[in-house]
Protein backbone atom coordinates (compact mmCIF):
# COMPACT_ATOMS: atom_id res chain seq x y z
CA UNK A 1 0.00 0.00 0.00
CA UNK A 2 2.37 2.63 -1.25
CA UNK A 3 -0.40 5.57 -0.24
CA UNK A 4 -2.14 4.98 2.67
CA UNK A 5 -4.55 8.33 2.26
CA UNK A 6 -8.00 7.38 3.48
CA UNK A 7 -7.06 3.48 4.09
CA UNK A 8 -8.91 2.80 7.44
CA UNK A 9 -7.50 1.19 10.35
CA UNK A 10 -8.51 -0.52 13.77
CA UNK A 11 -6.50 -0.42 16.54
CA UNK A 12 -7.62 -1.66 20.34
CA UNK A 13 -6.07 -0.54 23.17
CA UNK A 14 -5.22 2.84 21.00
CA UNK A 15 -5.93 5.81 23.78
CA UNK A 16 -2.58 5.75 24.80
CA UNK A 17 0.73 3.96 24.97
CA UNK A 18 1.90 2.38 21.44
CA UNK A 19 -1.47 2.15 20.13
CA UNK A 20 -1.86 5.72 20.72
CA UNK A 21 1.90 5.83 18.66
CA UNK A 22 0.80 3.80 15.85
CA UNK A 23 -2.42 5.72 15.60
CA UNK A 24 -0.84 9.15 15.27
CA UNK A 25 1.68 8.14 12.87
CA UNK A 26 -1.24 6.40 10.58
CA UNK A 27 -3.06 10.01 10.91
CA UNK A 28 -0.02 11.89 9.47
CA UNK A 29 -0.13 9.82 6.33
CA UNK A 30 -4.10 10.67 5.68
CA UNK A 31 -5.11 7.43 7.15
CA UNK A 32 -9.03 7.26 9.17
CA UNK A 33 -8.37 5.57 12.51
CA UNK A 34 -10.45 4.09 15.14
CA UNK A 35 -9.27 3.22 18.51
CA UNK A 36 -10.68 1.41 21.21
CA UNK A 37 -10.78 1.81 24.73
CA UNK A 38 -12.65 0.18 27.71
CA UNK A 39 -13.50 3.83 28.22
CA UNK A 40 -15.88 5.61 25.68
CA UNK A 41 -14.26 8.81 27.30
CA UNK A 42 -10.84 7.93 26.98
CA UNK A 43 -11.64 7.08 23.49
CA UNK A 44 -13.06 10.03 23.12
CA UNK A 45 -10.31 12.06 24.12
CA UNK A 46 -7.46 10.66 22.44
CA UNK A 47 -9.75 10.44 19.06
CA UNK A 48 -10.12 14.48 19.86
CA UNK A 49 -6.33 14.94 19.94
CA UNK A 50 -5.60 12.89 16.82
CA UNK A 51 -7.81 15.21 14.88
CA UNK A 52 -6.25 17.89 16.04
CA UNK A 53 -3.51 17.58 12.84
CA UNK A 54 -6.31 17.69 10.66
CA UNK A 55 -5.08 14.83 8.26
CA UNK A 56 -6.63 11.69 8.49
CA UNK A 57 -9.87 11.16 10.78
CA UNK A 58 -9.82 9.35 13.92
CA UNK A 59 -12.84 8.09 16.12
CA UNK A 60 -13.26 6.66 19.44
CA UNK A 61 -14.96 3.33 20.32
CA UNK A 62 -15.83 1.89 23.45
CA UNK A 63 -15.12 -2.14 23.07
CA UNK A 64 -13.38 -4.84 25.63
CA UNK A 65 -10.93 -7.58 23.43
CA UNK A 66 -12.18 -9.84 26.21
CA UNK A 67 -15.47 -9.91 24.64
CA UNK A 68 -15.83 -11.03 21.02
CA UNK A 69 -19.00 -9.57 20.65
CA UNK A 70 -17.79 -6.22 21.84
CA UNK A 71 -14.79 -6.62 19.25
CA UNK A 72 -17.19 -7.76 16.35
CA UNK A 73 -19.57 -4.60 16.87
CA UNK A 74 -16.14 -2.30 16.66
CA UNK A 75 -15.00 -3.83 13.41
CA UNK A 76 -18.87 -3.11 11.88
CA UNK A 77 -18.91 0.28 13.08
CA UNK A 78 -15.40 1.01 11.14
CA UNK A 79 -16.59 -0.49 7.81
CA UNK A 80 -20.11 1.29 8.44
CA UNK A 81 -18.31 4.71 8.49
CA UNK A 82 -15.28 4.18 6.43
CA UNK A 83 -16.48 1.16 3.98
CA UNK A 84 -13.85 -1.03 4.68
CA UNK A 85 -10.83 -2.54 6.92
CA UNK A 86 -7.36 -2.46 5.75
CA UNK A 87 -5.46 -2.60 8.87
CA UNK A 88 -6.36 -4.12 12.24
CA UNK A 89 -3.23 -3.67 15.12
CA UNK A 90 -4.24 -5.65 17.95
CA UNK A 91 -2.66 -3.86 20.83
CA UNK A 92 -4.67 -4.20 23.75
CA UNK A 93 -3.10 -5.53 27.09
CA UNK A 94 -2.14 -5.65 30.48
CA UNK A 95 -0.05 -6.64 33.08
CA UNK A 96 0.57 -8.59 36.62
CA UNK A 97 3.41 -9.55 37.37
CA UNK A 98 3.74 -11.51 40.76
CA UNK A 99 5.31 -14.71 41.64
CA UNK A 100 3.32 -18.21 41.08
CA UNK A 101 2.69 -18.44 44.42
CA UNK A 102 0.96 -14.65 44.32
CA UNK A 103 -0.55 -14.40 41.47
CA UNK A 104 -4.50 -14.58 41.70
CA UNK A 105 -6.84 -16.32 39.32
CA UNK A 106 -8.33 -13.44 38.69
CA UNK A 107 -5.04 -11.55 37.76
CA UNK A 108 -4.04 -14.76 35.69
CA UNK A 109 -7.87 -14.80 33.65
CA UNK A 110 -7.15 -11.22 32.78
CA UNK A 111 -4.06 -11.42 30.98
CA UNK A 112 -4.97 -14.64 29.07
CA UNK A 113 -8.44 -12.98 28.09
CA UNK A 114 -6.74 -9.36 27.32
CA UNK A 115 -3.51 -10.50 25.82
CA UNK A 116 -3.88 -13.71 23.78
CA UNK A 117 -7.92 -14.88 23.23
CA UNK A 118 -8.23 -10.53 22.74
CA UNK A 119 -5.98 -11.13 20.56
CA UNK A 120 -7.77 -14.03 18.87
CA UNK A 121 -11.09 -12.11 19.06
CA UNK A 122 -10.02 -8.73 17.38
CA UNK A 123 -8.27 -11.28 14.44
CA UNK A 124 -11.51 -13.37 14.14
CA UNK A 125 -13.85 -10.32 13.90
CA UNK A 126 -11.87 -8.34 11.22
CA UNK A 127 -11.19 -11.53 9.21
CA UNK A 128 -14.07 -10.49 6.81
CA UNK A 129 -12.78 -6.99 6.48
CA UNK A 130 -9.21 -7.85 6.09
CA UNK A 131 -9.90 -10.74 3.85
CA UNK A 132 -11.95 -8.17 1.26
CA UNK A 133 -9.05 -5.24 1.53
CA UNK A 134 -6.32 -7.52 1.34
CA UNK A 135 -5.47 -6.17 4.26
CA UNK A 136 -2.56 -6.39 7.16
CA UNK A 137 -2.95 -7.55 10.61
CA UNK A 138 -0.45 -6.58 13.16
CA UNK A 139 0.08 -8.08 16.74
CA UNK A 140 1.73 -6.13 19.75
CA UNK A 141 3.54 -9.10 21.43
CA UNK A 142 6.75 -7.91 23.47
CA UNK A 143 10.58 -9.58 23.92
CA UNK A 144 8.16 -11.46 26.58
CA UNK A 145 7.14 -13.45 24.24
CA UNK A 146 10.16 -15.26 23.55
CA UNK A 147 12.63 -14.55 26.78
CA UNK A 148 11.00 -15.88 30.76
CA UNK A 149 11.74 -13.50 33.53
CA UNK A 150 10.78 -14.60 37.12
CA UNK A 151 7.33 -12.89 38.20
CA UNK A 152 6.12 -13.17 34.58
CA UNK A 153 4.11 -16.53 34.52
CA UNK A 154 1.07 -14.92 33.13
CA UNK A 155 2.43 -12.17 30.99
CA UNK A 156 4.89 -14.49 29.77
CA UNK A 157 2.37 -16.91 28.81
CA UNK A 158 -0.34 -14.69 27.10
CA UNK A 159 3.24 -12.95 25.12
CA UNK A 160 4.43 -16.56 24.35
CA UNK A 161 0.73 -17.32 22.83
CA UNK A 162 0.42 -14.09 20.74
CA UNK A 163 3.96 -14.87 19.43
CA UNK A 164 3.16 -18.05 18.41
CA UNK A 165 -0.82 -17.41 17.30
CA UNK A 166 0.07 -14.77 14.96
CA UNK A 167 2.76 -16.84 13.46
CA UNK A 168 0.61 -19.62 12.89
CA UNK A 169 -2.17 -17.33 11.57
CA UNK A 170 0.19 -15.61 9.11
CA UNK A 171 0.41 -18.94 6.99
CA UNK A 172 -3.45 -19.19 7.61
CA UNK A 173 -4.06 -15.57 6.01
CA UNK A 174 -1.09 -15.20 3.52
CA UNK A 175 -3.04 -17.37 1.46
CA UNK A 176 -6.24 -14.75 1.05
CA UNK A 177 -3.76 -11.73 0.32
CA UNK A 178 -3.29 -10.99 3.79
CA UNK A 179 -0.04 -10.03 5.56
CA UNK A 180 0.20 -10.53 9.09
CA UNK A 181 3.28 -9.61 11.69
CA UNK A 182 3.81 -9.43 15.17
CA UNK A 183 6.00 -6.71 16.55
CA UNK A 184 7.93 -7.76 19.88
CA UNK A 185 9.41 -4.43 21.42
CA UNK A 186 11.16 -4.75 24.64
CA UNK A 187 11.30 -1.63 27.14
CA UNK A 188 8.59 1.01 25.20
CA UNK A 189 8.54 4.50 27.24
CA UNK A 190 4.41 4.25 27.58
CA UNK A 191 2.15 3.99 30.61
CA UNK A 192 1.89 0.31 30.85
CA UNK A 193 1.89 -0.81 34.40
CA UNK A 194 1.35 2.44 36.18
CA UNK A 195 4.42 3.92 34.99
CA UNK A 196 4.66 7.47 33.93
CA UNK A 197 6.89 8.56 31.19
CA UNK A 198 9.70 11.06 31.93
CA UNK A 199 13.25 12.07 30.41
CA UNK A 200 14.76 9.11 32.15
CA UNK A 201 13.15 7.43 29.68
CA UNK A 202 14.70 8.71 26.76
CA UNK A 203 17.02 5.48 26.16
CA UNK A 204 13.73 3.32 25.94
CA UNK A 205 11.98 2.75 22.43
CA UNK A 206 9.71 5.82 21.47
CA UNK A 207 5.96 5.09 20.49
CA UNK A 208 6.78 6.99 17.25
CA UNK A 209 9.03 4.28 16.66
CA UNK A 210 7.02 2.01 16.84
CA UNK A 211 4.37 3.49 14.90
CA UNK A 212 6.96 4.75 12.23
CA UNK A 213 7.48 0.61 12.16
CA UNK A 214 3.81 0.03 11.42
CA UNK A 215 4.15 2.61 8.35
CA UNK A 216 7.03 1.46 6.58
CA UNK A 217 5.01 -2.27 7.16
CA UNK A 218 2.68 -0.85 5.13
CA UNK A 219 4.50 0.90 2.49
CA UNK A 220 6.34 -2.59 1.71
CA UNK A 221 5.70 -3.90 -0.99
CA UNK A 222 2.93 -6.94 -0.65
CA UNK A 223 5.42 -9.55 -1.74
CA UNK A 224 7.80 -9.18 0.79
CA UNK A 225 6.04 -10.30 5.04
CA UNK A 226 8.65 -9.38 8.05
CA UNK A 227 6.48 -11.82 9.88
CA UNK A 228 7.88 -11.19 12.86
CA UNK A 229 10.18 -8.61 14.14
CA UNK A 230 12.40 -8.43 16.93
CA UNK A 231 13.03 -4.59 18.21
CA UNK A 232 15.00 -3.21 21.61
CA UNK A 233 16.75 -0.24 22.67
CA UNK A 234 20.04 -0.03 21.31
CA UNK A 235 21.60 1.36 24.33
CA UNK A 236 19.98 0.46 26.97
CA UNK A 237 20.73 1.95 30.70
Amino acid sequence: MKNLKNKTALITGGSKGIGYGIAEALIAQGMNVAITSRSQKSADDAAAELNKSGKGEAIGIKADVRDFDSQKKAVEKVIKKWGGLDLLVANAGVGYFASIEEMTIEQWNDTIDTNLTGVFYSLKAGLDGLKASKGYFVSISSLAGTNFFVNGSAYNASKFGVTGFTQAAMLDLRQHGVRATTIMPGSVATYFNNHEPSEKDAWKIQIEDLGQMVVDLMHMNPRTLPSKIEVRPSMPA
